[in-house]
Parts: C-alpha cells; sequence; structure tokens
C-alpha cells in the first residue's frame, strides 16, 4: 500500500476520557449490501489517526436522525474520515444520536477503505490532497466508493428526512434545476446497474479529477455519467423520460432540491415560512444548502421552515442543540 501523507498532529488532550471509534472495515457490524444510509463527515481529515474527536453539528445530527427516525429498516452508517474518537461522556448531539439504535458511528482510513476499488491506484499518487477544497472532495470521492463497496443510499449531511425511503427505486439521484444533477441523495444498487453506475463515477473522478473547481469532482462526476447513462444531454429528458436511462433514475428538483440554491435563505426567514414548508411538503428529503448557509446563526426559537422541519424530523438533535441550531 502506498505510505499516507503526513500532516500536522492535534493531539488528544489525556485530560479527556475518549472512546476510540470502531473501523468500519474492522467492525463485527459490516454494512449489510444495499440495506444501509450512508453519511461521511471529512471535517477533520487532514489531521493524524488518533488525534481527533468527533465534531457534529446540530444540522448534520438533524440530519442522521432524521434519516433513523423514518427508516428504522436501514442501519444509518456516519462514516468519519477523520475523527476517531468520541469523548466518554459523549456530547448531547451524540448523546441523542445514540438513543437510535440503527444508527452507527465509524472511522475510516481512506486508504484502507479505497483499497480494491478502481480509484485506488489514482489515490496513491496524491493528486487529490493538492485540492484547494481538500474536506469536500474528499467527500466527493467517499461518497463514491461507499456506493461501490456497498450500495445503499447515499445522503448529504446538509438534508432533512421527511418520509420512509425504502420503497424508492433502487438507482436513482436527483437533479437540482432543469440543467443540473447533483449528487447530495444518491442510491445504487450493490450489484447490477447500480455497481456499473458507481464504477462509471470512480472512473470518470480519476479521469476528470480538477482541484482547482468545487463542483467538477461531485455533482460534475454523476452529471457526467448519467449523459453517458441515459444518452442525453437534456436533463429534463433524463427526467420525463426515465426508460430511457436505463435502469436508474434521475428525479426532477421537487424530489430533492424543492428550495433551489439561489434561494436558501427561504429556509431561514419567518416571513417565507409558509410558502416554503409548502415548497417543500412533498419532497421526500429536502436539502438546506450548508455551502451556502453555515454562517447563518439561527436561534432555537426562531419561527422558519428549517426549525419547523427540524422540530418534526429530528427532535432529539433540536433539544439538544442548546440555544442555536
Amino acid at each position: 500500500m502506498a505510505s499516507q501523507p503526513k500532516f500536522k498532529t492535534n493531539k488528544i488532550t489525556k485530560k479527556i476520557p475518549v472512546i476510540p471509534l470502531l473501523d468500519v472495515l474492522k467492525a463485527k457490524n459490516q454494512p449489510n449490501r444495499g440495506q444501509n444510509i450512508f453519511f461521511h463527515e471529512t471535517t477533520n481529515f487532514m489531521r493524524i489517526e488518533r488525534s481527533a474527536l468527533v465534531q457534529l453539528t446540530a444540522r448534520a445530527a438533524c440530519a442522521i436522525e432524521s434519516a433513523a427516525l423514518h427508516n428504522p429498516g436501514l442501519t444509518v452508517f456516519v462514516l468519519f474520515a477523520g475523527a476517531t474518537h468520541r469523548k466518554l461522556g459523549g456530547d448531547p448531539l451524540i448523546k441523542a444520536l445514540h438513543k437510535y439504535k440503527n444508527i452507527r458511528l465509524r472511522h475510516l482510513n481512506l486508504w484502507r477503505y479505497a483499497a480494491g476499488t478502481p480509484i485506488a491506484k489514482w489515490l496513491s499518487t496524491g493528486k487529490l490532497f493538492k485540492s484547494k477544497f481538500l474536506f469536500p472532495h474528499v467527500s466527493d470521492l467517499l461518497r463514491y466508493v461507499t456506493l461501490y463497496k456497498y450500495g445503499g443510499l447515499y445522503l448529504d449531511l446538509d438534508v432533512v428526512v421527511q418520509q420512509n425511503l425504502v420503497k424508492m427505486p433502487p438507482n436513482f439521484t436527483g437533479a437540482e434545476s432543469n440543467t443540473s444533477v447533483a449528487c447530495g441523495v444518491m442510491k445504487m444498487s450493490a450489484g447490477g446497474v447500480g455497481h456499473k453506475i458507481a464504477t462509471m463515477c470512480l472512473r470518470d473522478l480519476e479521469a476528470n479529477y480538477n482541484g482547482d473547481k468545487w463542483g467538477t469532482n461531485g455533482p460534475g462526476v454523476i452529471t457526467r455519467v448519467v449523459k453517458k447513462q441515459c444518452k442525453t444531454e437534456n436533463v429534463r429528458a433524463m427526467i420525463n423520460n426515465p426508460k430511457r436511462c436505463n435502469g436508474f433514475r434521475v428525479y426532477d428538483p421537487s424530489a430533492f432540491y424543492a428550495i433551489p440554491w439561489l434561494q436558501w435563505k427561504d429556509f431561514f426567514q419567518p416571513n417565507k415560512l409558509n410558502v416554503t414548508l409548502r415548497r417543500v411538503s412533498k419532497s421526500p428529503v429536502v436539502h438546506v444548502w450548508n455551502k451556502l448557509s453555515k454562517g447563518w446563526k439561527l436561534n432555537t426559537k426562531a419561527s422558519c421552515a428549517y426549525t419547523k422541519l427540524a422540530k418534526t424530523h429530528c427532535p432529539r438533535s433540536f433539544a439538544a442543540a442548546g440555544g442555536f441550531f
């Protein structure tokens, strides 16, 4: 195996009692192929192993809880690419998540995790680590590696799940507009068409990787792949005629991205409460655009669409958030 890049150590102080996260590859309870929901947390990726504590925002905990709450028959894996330990006492958000028997917090070592996949050799070149957007690009790579290895459903950490997702098709993604395909909600089967798509995604990422552009290696990958799979450049044609995509479906923006990124503030503004809730009322998953909204300090007493969604779909995380969500 290729040597791993060396980064500056950020040691966990000895004064904090900690518990190591189980390695996803070594844990007794392995992902059941195709029967899982996956989240990835890459924020601490540059830290040396055994030196990073789990850090989850209230909004990320909400995404995880909402997935577990509405899908009790599926196992929700939260895979940390950087964090290796959690506090012994646990913070309130982790305690809230541990109330759900179907949530698993796991560590992954990027190189071991990607071993045996089509992207492993490219990863050893080190090109990934020259990225101007390292954490997002590690997340981009991991979502396709995970779907290749296990199949199942991948979700971004800035979503709110509103429905049980078990009956959705085995292979799909969602368009965020009539011209763009997104990768924040994707499902691929462990074999057949889904595995073929996941393989195509990894090969496309290697061929077209660009560390200077934020979206080339995430949404850009699935967009290029579905254009090949569906044999069209027209995203609306993919949506309107699912049969042309040969076993893979591209959902209308209303499914996961009912509020476009240009209108992300609608989730936070009280005067947009009712209209926003109406717009997302039939969406299985609601995407809230953390890349743009993460700086908005939201009081838990605020009357807006995001707080209303959180109270309903992630009540324990919302309660554990304290004064701000």
